[in-house]
This record gives C-alpha cells, sequence and structure tokens, in this order.
C-alpha cells in the first residue's frame, strides 16, 4: 500500500510538471497536492531557518500572503514545522491554543482568509531543506487518508529539491532558486536579499540584526515585506540607525 500510493503522488506530481511543460521539480508538489490532500491553497518555503526562508511556490496569493505574515511575524506553523522537525496540524485558527501559540499570525491569517494550516517539515534524515505548507479557507482536521498523502507529498518535495543543483548551491547561505520557480517569486526574494544586504551597510549591522529591522519596520507599519524591501532597494525608503526614531524624523 505505501508503495502504490507514492507512485500514485509521484504520476500527480509529474503531471503538475508536464502541463508546465518542464522537468519535474519540487515546486510542481504543490499544484499536485491539493486536490488529494483537499485544502485551498499551497507553499514551499525553502531553507528555513533563523525566522528567514524563501518562498518557492505558491498556489494562489494568499500562500504567498501566509509564508509573507510568517517572515514578518517571526512565527506561525512554517517556522515552528522546521525547528521541530514534525508536523505542525493546526486545524482551527480560531482555537484558544493557537491564539496563545501565535499570539499575531493566528489572527492575522484568519483575516486575510485562512481557517487552517498544515505545515510538513522537508528533510531526509538530519538534513532539513524547507517546509511545504498547505492551508484551508473552512476549519477542519486532515483525515487519515489525508495526511498520508501529505506527508508523502512532503517525502517528495524534499527529494526533489535536495537533489537540485540550485539547492545545493545554495545550502550554506539562501537558496539560489528552483527549476521551475514563478519569476515574481525570485524577484520578491530577491529584493528582500538585496535590501538587507543594503542595511547592512546603511546601519553598520550584521546581516541578521538587518533582516530582524526590515521585518520589524513592515510590521510595525502594517506593510508587507515585499513592499518595504523593494521602497528601500529603489531607495525611496532609509532606516535610520535608531530603531527607536522614526525614519522621516529629521534627527
Amino acid at each position: 500500500m505505501p508503495a502504490r500510493r507514492s507512485a500514485r503522488i509521484w504520476n500527480l506530481v509529474a503531471a503538475a510538471a508536464a502541463s508546465r511543460g518542464e522537468a519535474v521539480s519540487a515546486v510542481d508538489v504543490c499544484a499536485a497536492s491539493l486536490a488529494p490532500v483537499q485544502v485551498t491553497g499551497a507553499g514551499l518555503t525553502a531553507a528555513v531557518r533563523a525566522g528567514s526562508g524563501h518562498l518557492m511556490c505558491a498556489t494562489d496569493e494568499l500562500s504567498e500572503q501566509l509564508a509573507e505574515l510568517q517572515l514578518t511575524l517571526g512565527e506561525g506553523p512554517t517556522p515552528d514545522a522546521a525547528a521541530a522537525a514534525g508536523p505542525v496540524l493546526s486545524s482551527d485558527l480560531a482555537g484558544a491554543d493557537v491564539e496563545i501559540r501565535w499570539l499575531s499570525f493566528a489572527p492575522a491569517a484568519r483575516q486575510v482568509g485562512a481557517s487552517a494550516i498544515f505545515a510538513f517539515p522537508l528533510h531526509i534524515g538530519a538534513i532539513r531543506v524547507g517546509v511545504l505548507e498547505m492551508y484551508r479557507r473552512e476549519p477542519g482536521p486532515l483525515s487519515a487518508d489525508q495526511l498520508g498523502d501529505a506527508l508523502v507529498f512532503a517525502d517528495t518535495a524534499a527529494v526533489l529539491l535536495l537533489e537540485s543543483k540550485d539547492w545545493a548551491r545554495g545550502a550554506a547561505g539562501p537558496v539560489a532558486g528552483a527549476s521551475g520557480q514563478p519569476p515574481y517569486l525570485a524577484l520578491h526574494r530577491a529584493e528582500i536579499d538585496q535590501a538587507t544586504g543594503m542595511l547592512t551597510e546603511q546601519l553598520g549591522v550584521g546581516i541578521e540584526e538587518a533582516f530582524v529591522r526590515l521585518r520589524a519596520y513592515a510590521y510595525a507599519g502594517d506593510r508587507r515585506l515585499t513592499e518595504v524591501a523593494r521602497d528601500i532597494v529603489a531607495r525611496r525608503l532609509r532606516l535610520g540607525r535608531d530603531p527607536d526614531v522614526p525614519v522621516d524624523d529629521p534627527r
């Protein structure tokens, strides 16, 4: 039975790649997983560590928003799954336990339209390469069959991502990109990386501190991280060295 399930899921992933006219890659797992697992959307984030990561695929705008919310807020199922190396299953984002666990993310996720989220770490042995996240607009747990399929989709994504030359080049740092990644996602990722690099020079801080400052500014202004990064790269925005002084403060 496990072999039959794996073969069925591989065929679905291969069919998703064929519809793109490209070779099979980890990004095909997102589209292939929706119907079998009965979720509304899915996203795959690679190289999740220290609160950062790169979104490799998103089946819809809400999947992208959920990934960006977690990157901005520094909390949520994807970072938790990456840290724990085990699935994080939240069948109802309005639950009291979820509100306590993700004080900022849970209400923000509900506000944009998600009611349930399921995150699966992508790993082979001790090697961790990312997280596959799925959401539903309505609350409700995964059935045993849906959970089994989701786990195999995650295993398939892990193998494909680990085998990609692009991930190998980026293993010691940000992922360089994977075959099949939508150009706009690659652009968003590049803008965030470039903005973070610019802040290290402007603020005289390390890369991690620069990213924290970028994320904090976006959170404080209730703006999307990519929007703030784009403004910094275009030199429409410059953060002050003192995080307690507003950017436009004349001091």
